[in-house]
């Protein structure tokens, strides 16, 4: 719950839940008859709600939540559901299929609001105004829980001491600072393991990125120096910290000491190279968040950007999901409430609409970020520039979006002629597999659609050697049947009646004869005959633009080369291999990589580095004696014993 993440404890809360069972009153008959029904099941409720702050979230005859809403006094916001003539059609319809309401009563309309929030991010109701795709940004991580803290990025919770800098846009953004980070403060950004199993010096060291803090080429006290420079740098004090580099490549250069010279001119130039990358630049501005929104033919894009320290680290486009004639100011709002449900807000917010309960969002955001957040419309200066560029950057993003939208709505209607398919496809799912003489065996399913490639939508699978359909090594007919068993099997258990929007009206298979009747047998298997299932294969010397289609009980085909089905389906088919080739090489080099002390209880990175600089090798130590392995430093009696009979007595 949202309230426990920012220290309120859903216990601290009147947490009455309201869920009373009334019979319908009777309706004016000229209203429809579900509207009706809904209508008198809302005034009974109104009768029973208190006029205090809280959520409420109405049900449909499935138990799938319609709407999560947050009022200051229960019993009027509800009851503004009871009066149809200030209804939208919209509303009307939310009413029709509303048969239950329930309740949880609040303190506060601040915790009624971040309740909300945390609600509707869970339960994802249709009738709300939703973030579609929220992201998980990356941040730079300073560690503080060891003697030599180590610089990584970091995406998620904040579990780790550290300091904790952006976020940034983009992964690509994080990675790039972190380089020019090591270059130009030489801190470590290898993990406490490695750092701990090293015996000398590692390539980082040799480019000079590192001052091998591992080994004891620095002291502490100097290594804190490096880190706090860095610290420095990343608060917004990177004139003060160039100015001190600039001197000490002066002073060395006096004294004629030109190798030392020309490092801190290197560092100097790491340092420029993170700034060049900045063009936003707000005076007076430390610490913001910029939010524009544009809409366009029931379509809307809210554009952010990102300064912290007074620099840009970037910027990123959101599509959420509201009707048509939802109002600018109130999309920002139910974008702000779930956009930093799970984010620490920064001190000021500019938006380009400023949502009518500004003032309690700001309230909302304070008690989350336990400091003071600011919410306002910029009206004049440089922050009024900022957000024009803002704007200008919703409005191209959200035109590129219905253009890419319209070009794929196209594709999907000729992909539908070219393959003869009853219906124009919402929903594809292309299916693959990748290994290595057997080894690794990785499956992969891609999803596509009208808004294109789904990639929060793609599944990897591990090959079972046990189970339905276990796969033996090699066999690519087997590899396919236990990955659609295992896709569409969970299916059917977690939504038999296929409600949601996770069911593909097309699977692409990327192979032959022998890899669709695969397929076709797990459907029938399942009961699913009435999924359409096509394979691709490549035609003749294997030749792009020369594929084979199969469908069941029909006769193999191609398409003409220039035919845009065709290259669509090539599209398909190649990120469908993209990602079984990827998925594949991870699983491989997580295997090869892995030690086999690695999963020996008690044995941690240091005894690890004990065990491997006296036997020499994992192979070693399994085959060691009790006596033998006792004799290395760290190694008592009770763990030979346990290494011992973990290498003897496994099966």
């Amino acid at each position: 719950m949202l309230c426990c993440q920012i220290g309120l404890p859903l216990d601290s809360m009147s947490t009455n839940i309201l869920t009373p069972n009334l019979e319908a009153e009777t309706t004016d008959q000229t209203i429809a008859p579900d509207f009706a029904r809904g209508l008198a099941y809302l005034k009974g409720q109104v009768k029973l709600l208190p006029l205090q702050p809280g959520v409420y979230r109405m049900y449909n005859a499935a138990g799938d939540a319609l709407y999560v809403g947050k009022a200051r006094q229960l019993a009027k916001r509800v009851s503004s559901y009871t009066q149809p003539t200030r209804l939208s059609n919209r509303l009307m319809r939310m009413v029709s299929e509303t048969v239950k309401l329930e309740v949880i009563i609040t303190a506060t309309e601040v915790e009624a609001l971040l309740l909300e929030s945390n609600l509707i991010k869970k339960l994802r109701p249709r009738f709300n105004i939703l973030l579609k795709d929220d992201k998980s940004f990356a941040h730079i991580l300073l560690t503080a829980d060891h003697p030599y803290p180590q610089l990584t990025k970091h995406r998620g919770q904040r579990r780790r001491n550290g300091d904790y800098f952006g976020p940034f846009a983009s992964a690509g953004a994080v990675n790039r600072t972190i380089a020019s980070l090591a270059r130009a403060f030489l801190l470590r950004t290898c993990s406490d393991s490695i750092f701990s199993a090293r015996t000398r010096p590692c390539l980082q060291y040799q480019i000079k990125r590192c001052t091998a803090p591992c080994v004891g080429h620095v002291t502490e006290d100097d290594y804190a120096e490096q880190l706090a420079a860095a610290k420095k740098f990343l608060s917004g004090q990177s004139d003060a910290v160039q100015r001190d580099y600039a001197a000490n490549m002066q002073a060395a250069a006096d004294i004629l000491d030109f190798e030392t010279a020309a490092i801190w001119r290197n560092r100097i130039r790491a340092l420029t190279a993170i700034q060049a990358n900045q063009d936003i630049h707000l005076d007076g501005v430390q610490d913001a968040d910029i939010l524009a929104i544009s809409s366009m033919g029931g379509q809307h894009c809210v554009q952010v950007f990102f300064v912290r320290a007074g620099t840009n680290f970037g910027n990123t486009a959101f599509f959420p999901r509201a009707e048509a004639d939802s109002e600018p100011s109130d999309i920002l709002a139910a974008f702000m409430g779930q956009f930093y449900e799970d984010k620490i807000p920064p001190k000021m917010v500019l938006t380009s609409h400023l949502p009518d309960e500004h003032h309690l969002l700001a309230e909302a955001l304070s008690l989350q970020a336990e400091r003071k957040v600011q919410i306002s419309r910029p009206s004049r200066g440089a922050r009024k520039q900022m957000m024009d560029l803002a704007q200008k950057n919703a409005d191209e993003a959200l035109a590129r979006r219905m253009s890419d939208s319209a070009s794929q709505r196209r594709l999907l209607e000729s992909l539908s002629e070219a393959l003869r398919l009853d219906v124009v496809p919402e929903r594809i799912e292309i299916y693959d597999n990748s290994h290595i003489q057997g080894a690794h065996p990785v499956g992969a399913m891609v999803v596509a659609g009208p808004d294109g490639f789904n990639k929060s939508a793609y599944r990897k699978f591990n090959m079972r050697k046990d189970g339905p359909h276990a796969v033996r090594q090699g066999d690519d007919f087997a590899m396919m049947r236990q990955m659609i068993y295992r896709r569409f099997e969970r299916a059917l258990r977690e939504d038999p009646d296929r409600e949601t929007n996770s069911w593909p009206d097309l699977l692409l298979i990327d192979g032959g004869r022998g890899q669709l009747n695969a397929v076709t047998e797990v459907l029938v298997e399942l009961g699913l005959e009435d999924i359409m299932v096509v394979g691709v294969s490549k035609g003749p010397d294997r030749n792009a633009g020369r594929e084979q289609f199969h469908k069941p009980d029909e006769d193999s085909f191609t398409l003409p080369p220039t035919d845009p089905a065709m290259h669509f389906l090539q599209r398909l088919r190649d990120e469908s291999h993209r990602f079984a080739i990827g998925a594949h090489r991870t699983r491989r080099t997580k295997e090869q990589l892995s030690s086999p002390l690695d999963g020996v209880p008690g044995i941690g990175a240091k005894r690890k580095k004990a065990l491997l600089a006296h036997f020499g090798s994992a192979r070693s130590v399994s085959r060691a004696g009790i006596r033998d392995l006792q004799a290395v430093d760290g190694i008592s009696a009770a763990v030979a014993q346990t290494i011992y009979d973990w290498f003897h007595d496994k099966p």
